[in-house]
């Protein structure tokens, strides 16, 4: 054995304390080759990242943090967007707030890039107005571009709605398709370094769109015949006992479900399509909601095509299968959108769901993340799903975002954290270090 003399020894130690100094300075990130994903919302964050510093100062710190990408808004509900195009309007105030000009995505890529992180523009699609405000293209320009909702009262332009603050639009309107498809190959056009897309609402506005005379003319195309009576018998409006409406199903319902997973289906393959003919590298990514049991409301099959809804759930086609998307998805995203963390929490709560999206409220085991993350495994095959958390759900149980996160990552094959605004504004930064260490994103 070499023989260690004491000014050797003293030396030995100091490197030992210096580098435990250095170390303890910096996070160092974890081994799970999971992505996690921090989204930056377009209009929440318009003021706090209307400077280059801003953005800097908190990409720095989520990279510290563990996360690998950046997903950053720059299609808004209002249709207006954050980058510049011909195509469509650039969001130039918030709220009050004037935005000084300066390339907004252009800077997160650089700044990310820079840092090793990957990033993502995430696009509203199937929407053009925000309801709250009356703004958008909805509003100025396209009013046509409205979803007609069936609602107890009769059918109307969803824009007459005011509890819902997306102003969605008809999502086989060609004119529509025709100008989302340029936004997003201007997109690309315009920023070739960009890692990737994250289309969100590729969907319905629920259950009661669309009810419109193009719906109905494209849909007696679709089976072949004239529908007798409209929209009875798609379904009609019913009261329980408790006066609750809900949807009676008419005899063209479960063709008219399927009809509508197919619409959204065949854009998913169109928008691919014309995305990756001008970079063939770029992801192709989406986010929806995790409840595949109450989705297709919203005309959203995001399931592998080898798997058949039609044995386990009541509102399937045999042919419902044909128009399940994840082969498409490079990179999908779902919202794990649950306060209940796992399967035996769940048992004890017992908790109804009702998400924004669903005509009535839901229970099971699937409304919990453990759960969630089980069933998305069958439905899903072979394909990677991204779990997503809601960070306000947890601002009066701080301790159960930490547990959330934990889950996502270990259940899942990643995460995604919506949004950073609801971290800045309840100060949960511990809160998410300790889930993304203990779920093996930092070490």
């Amino acid at each position: 054995m070499r023989k260690i003399t004491l000014p050797l020894l003293l030396i030995t130690m100091l490197v030992f304390v210096l580098s435990a100094c250095k170390t303890r300075g910096k996070q160092i990130v974890g081994e799970t080759n999971k992505p996690a994903l921090m989204w930056f919302d377009a209009e929440a964050n318009f003021e706090r990242f209307s400077n280059p510093d801003s953005i800097d100062y908190y990409l720095t710190k989520v990279k510290s943090l563990g996360f690998t990408h950046a997903v950053v808004d720059v299609r808004p509900i209002t249709g207006e967007v954050l980058f510049e195009t011909e195509t469509a309007p650039k969001m130039r105030e918030w709220e009050g707030f004037e935005r000084p000009d300066f390339d907004y995505l252009g800077h997160f890529l650089r700044k990310a890039h820079e840092l090793g992180l990957q990033v993502y523009a995430s696009l509203n699609v199937f929407v053009a107005g925000h309801n709250y405000f009356d703004r958008g293209l909805v509003y100025s320009t396209h009013p046509e571009w409205s979803s007609m909702l069936y609602t107890p009262e009769g059918i109307v332009a969803i824009t007459t709605q005011k509890k819902k603050y997306s102003a969605m639009v008809n999502p086989i309107n060609e004119e529509f398709q025709t100008h989302i498809l340029s936004v997003l190959k201007d997109l690309v056009k315009k920023y070739p370094s960009l890692d990737g897309l994250m289309l969100d609402r590729v969907r319905y506005d629920g259950i009661s769109a669309d009810f419109s005379f193009l719906s109905r003319k494209k849909f007696e195309e679709y089976i072949g015949q004239k529908v007798e009576k409209y929209p009875e018998d798609i379904f009609e409006w019913r009261q329980d006992e408790n006066k609750k409406y809900y949807p009676e199903r008419g005899k063209h319902f479960l063709k008219w479900v399927e009809w509508r997973t197919k619409n959204i289906y065949d854009f998913m393959v169109r928008a691919r399509k014309e995305v990756k003919s001008i970079n063939p590298n770029i992801a192709f990514g989406t986010y929806t909601g995790a409840w595949y049991p109450s989705y297709y409301e919203v005309g959203v099959n995001f399931a592998s095509n080898q798997y058949d809804p039609n044995k386990v759930f009541d509102w399937a086609t045999p042919e419902y299968k044909r128009y399940g998307y994840a082969e498409l998805i490079d990179l999908y995203v779902t919202g794990n959108y649950y306060t209940d963390i796992t399967i035996e929490e769940y048992k004890k709560t017992k908790r109804t769901v009702w998400n924004e999206t669903d005509s009535k409220a839901q229970s099971g085991i699937w409304y919990c993340v453990e759960g969630s993350c089980l069933h998305l495994r069958e439905i899903l095959g072979e394909n990677k799903f991204i779990g997503g958390i809601l960070v306000d759900q947890f601002y009066d149980d701080p301790p159960k975002l930490s547990k959330t996160i934990e889950m996502n990552l270990k259940a899942s094959d990643g995460l995604m954290v919506f949004d950073i605004v609801h971290i800045i504004r309840k100060g949960l930064w511990k809160e998410v270090e300790h889930g993304m260490r203990a779920g093996g994103a930092l070490r």
